[in-house]
């Protein structure tokens, strides 16, 4: 089977600016894509995870390397922040995505994500996880080929994070749409991917790469998603090599 999407990064780099030098973010990764594939991306705040992310969606492209892409290859993006359209309505923010013609499509989105009733709402009054709900609706209008989200729990609490992971699960598991998504949260990255890869270094490469052997029903068992993740957990620590070190010991 083709390859939905590969990368050969020669280098990223962040020219000059002001007094700040040129700075290379990410160097020498080899990244393949297979159709339906969910892979986390893991790795130290300020490691070039979200730069890496925009390469590949191609909203970035001043790097040295080599982007292929299977046809079609639409990308759905959800990023940190919802980034709705604040004075659209929740349905009219997948409209906007959506084009003419898929109307069915755009309801039953609504409805998969929980949020028929507030489909008229603006999106300037939404709370942060409803808000995260239609951002994740937005970009699976479209029917992408590949989901590529970016911390898309972060400062949710812990039952709303809980509850879109498991939705998320849902959404992918009626479709054969790839994903690859950024997490500081190994637990997360368990129960939501089947290949965990590490981020690290400077410049960033990709330390390592972790089969999660867990099926659809084990994701949803947070005993099974917690024993694997102390499972991967030495083998994901000693891939983030100082990075992980550091961080341990700021958070003593």
């Amino acid at each position: 089977m083709a390859p939905l999407l590969e990368l050969e990064l020669d280098q990223k780099t962040f020219p000059a600016a002001g007094e700040a030098p040129a700075r290379r973010v990410l160097a020498n990764i080899h990244l393949t894509l297979e159709p339906g594939a969910r892979v986390a991306l893991l790795g130290p705040s300020g490691g070039g995870k979200t730069t890496l992310l925009n390469l590949v969606a191609g909203l970035d492209a001043d790097y040295a390397g080599r982007l292929t892409t299977a046809e079609p290859c639409r990308i759905g993006y959800v990023f940190q922040e919802a980034r709705l359209l604040a004075w659209r309505s929740v349905r009219d923010n997948l409209r906007l995505v959506a084009g003419a013609g898929a109307e069915d499509a755009v309801e039953r989105l609504i409805v998969e994500v929980g949020l028929q009733d507030a489909a008229r709402t603006y999106a300037s009054r939404l709370s942060l996880g409803m808000a995260r709900r239609a951002a994740i609706a937005r970009a699976l209008v479209i029917e992408p080929e590949l989901l590529v989200l970016d911390e898309p729990f972060v400062s949710l609490d812990p039952a709303t994070a809980m509850r879109l992971r498991l939705l998320l699960l849902d959404a992918l598991d009626r479709r054969r749409t790839a994903m690859l998504f950024v997490t500081h949260e190994l637990g997360e990255a368990v129960m939501l991917a089947e290949r965990i890869i590490v981020l690290a270094g400077e410049p960033g490469r990709l330390q390592g790469s972790f089969a999660v052997a867990l099926g659809p029903a084990e994701r949803r068992d947070p005993e099974r998603v917690d024993a694997e993740r102390r499972a991967l957990l030495p083998r994901v620590t000693a891939a983030m090599g100082e990075s992980a070190a550091i961080r341990s010991r700021t958070a003593c």
